[in-house]
C-alpha cells in the first residue's frame, strides 16, 4: 500500500469516520419516519400525481430527481453558516437543523421511489452494494463503542427516571 494512501485511510479512521459515523446514525434514524412523514403528503392529488410520475422516471432522469434536492439545500446550509459566522449562532444552527430534517425527509422518499430505476444503473447498483455493508459496519462499530454504550445507558436511565 503507498505511503499516502496508508496515510489517507489512517486520517479518514481517526477524523472522518467517526463524523461521518454520526451523520449516518442520524440519517438512519429519521430515514424511516421523515419518509413516512413524506408518504402522507401524496395522499393530496397534486402529491399522488407527482410520485405517479417520479415513479415511471427512467434511471438517468431518477437519478437526477434523487440529486436535485441535495444541491437545492446546499446553499441553504452554506447561508446557515455565515450567520453562524456573523454572531447568529442560534439561527444558523436551526437553519442547518432544519435543513438537515428536510434534505432527509426528500431524500429518504425520493429514494424509495426512485430505487427500482436507479438499481437498472449497474454502476449505480454496484455502489450501492458496497455502501451498505459499509454503512452498516461503521455504524456498528460506533454502537459498541465505550462511549456509545455510556451515552446510551444514561439516556435509558434518564427516561426511566422522568416516567417515574
Amino acid at each position: 500500500m503507498s505511503f499516502l494512501k496508508r496515510l489517507l485511510t489512517a486520517l479518514f479512521n481517526a477524523t472522518l469516520a467517526p463524523l461521518l459515523a454520526l451523520l449516518l446514525i442520524f440519517e438512519e434514524w429519521g430515514w424511516e419516519p421523515l419518509s413516512r412523514w413524506l408518504a402522507k403528503l401524496a395522499r393530496l392529488p397534486v402529491f399522488a400525481q407527482l410520485e405517479r410520475l417520479i415513479v415511471r422516471f427512467p434511471p438517468y432522469v431518477a437519478l437526477v430527481a434523487f440529486l436535485v434536492p441535495m444541491l437545492l439545500l446546499l446553499p441553504v446550509k452554506l447561508l446557515a453558516l455565515y450567520w453562524i459566522s456573523r454572531g447568529h449562532a442560534v439561527l444558523g444552527l436551526a437553519v442547518v437543523l432544519a435543513a438537515k430534517m428536510l434534505g432527509t425527509a426528500g431524500v429518504a422518499r425520493l429514494f424509495t421511489l426512485t430505487q427500482p430505476a436507479l438499481m437498472r444503473l449497474a454502476w449505480f447498483a454496484s455502489l450501492y452494494r458496497r455502501w451498505m455493508p459499509w454503512k452498516d459496519a461503521l455504524i456498528a462499530q460506533v454502537k459498541n463503542s465505550a462511549a456509545w454504550r455510556s451515552v446510551a445507558a444514561m439516556v435509558q436511565a434518564m427516561r426511566r427516571w422522568i416516567s417515574l
